[in-house]
């Protein structure tokens, strides 16, 4: 997808992004109508990958077979990241979505930028900052309210997709930790693609081989599998990768917190998704402790002989 010429770099950086995240969040709301019509998570998850994973070896064979390339020494490490972490990121995030308000499960994963900068300050030293507090204690508070923590029977009833989606912080925060360092050494679409690949292979092991073949789906949910295969998934990497050519990652995660925004607003559109005041105010929540956070690093990046962690790589597992 190309913008007009006459735009600026950073415009056409936000554009992107901002397509991306709706993108993504589209993906969501699709994946909720396909479950209240009966289809799994785990049903969804198999076909997604698996499709979505054939399509980008065809992109690859066509345009840039090097994008194949990868170290014999590396194919462990993958091995791993996409057949134990992926898959984990992958199904959770569905299984949540399945139980609980689309919005909600993806702000919870949401949490992983949180999680990770923990994780930095507690085992590699970064510095605990005024903005990295005040962002660990909105982003707990924003989900309290987003979860429905305030209201009793409301949290019962999605204890589970509240654990779900808990969960698909954990492993999405794992794979932006462990995907860092893969990105050292291979472009963001050989990651993606042996990280869906391999996930795509434990679903069949783990599930049903092939299920989706001799599946009796209708036309109508094909066609939002597709959907989801295409625009919830290649195109978005797909823009989001061009967006952080023209601005920076940190700026990029910042744009991208629409996400949850878009979800919530096309929940209720087309789902019927109502959400409660203070829901909506812990959304405003979280979205703001993101963006601390992101500022906060992007200012010792520049900053001279700050330590540097790079968590970009956890945009790539939508």
């Amino acid at each position: 997808m190309s913008l007009p010429p006459f735009l600026s770099d950073a415009t056409k950086g936000y554009l992107y992004v901002t397509i991306a995240a709706v993108a993504w969040a589209s993906s969501g709301t699709a994946g909720k109508g396909l479950f209240d019509a009966g289809m799994t998570p785990a049903d969804l998850v198999q076909v997604r990958l698996t499709l979505a994973s054939l399509l980008l070896a065809c992109g690859f064979g066509i345009f840039d077979p090097g994008l194949f390339r990868i170290r014999l020494r590396d194919l462990s490490y993958f091995l791993f990241l996409g057949g134990v972490v992926m898959a984990l990121v992958q199904l959770t995030y569905f299984y949540a979505i399945s139980k609980i308000q689309v919005v909600a499960a993806i702000l919870l994963q949401y949490l992983s930028p949180i999680l990770v900068a923990a994780f930095s300050i507690l085992f590699w030293k970064e510095r605990l900052t005024p903005a990295k507090v005040g962002a660990l204690i909105l982003a707990l508070a924003g989900c309290y309210f987003v979860v429905g923590g305030y209201n009793l029977q409301l949290l019962r009833m999605n204890e589970m997709g509240v654990l779900g989606g808990l969960a698909s912080a954990i492993s999405y925060a794992a794979y932006a930790l462990l995907g860092e360092r893969a990105m050292h050494r291979y472009s963001p679409w050989t990651v993606v693609f042996y990280a869906m690949f391999f996930a795509a292979v434990t679903f069949h092991f783990i599930h049903s081989p092939f299920a989706y073949v001799g599946a009796d789906y209708t036309l109508s949910q094909w066609a939002w599998i597709l959907y989801i295969v295409l625009i919830g998934t290649i195109v978005p990497f797909n823009l989001y990768f061009h967006g952080i050519n023209y601005i920076r990652s940190t700026r990029a995660m910042i744009t991208a917190t629409l996400e949850p925004i878009s979800a919530g607003v096309l929940a209720y559109l087309f789902l019927g998704e109502n959400l409660e005041i203070l829901q909506i105010l812990g959304i405003g929540m979280v979205v703001i402790a993101i963006a601390l956070l992101q500022l906060d690093r992007e200012r010792q990046q520049l900053a001279p002989h700050s330590i540097r962690v790079t968590r970009e790589a956890g945009r790539t597992t939508r």
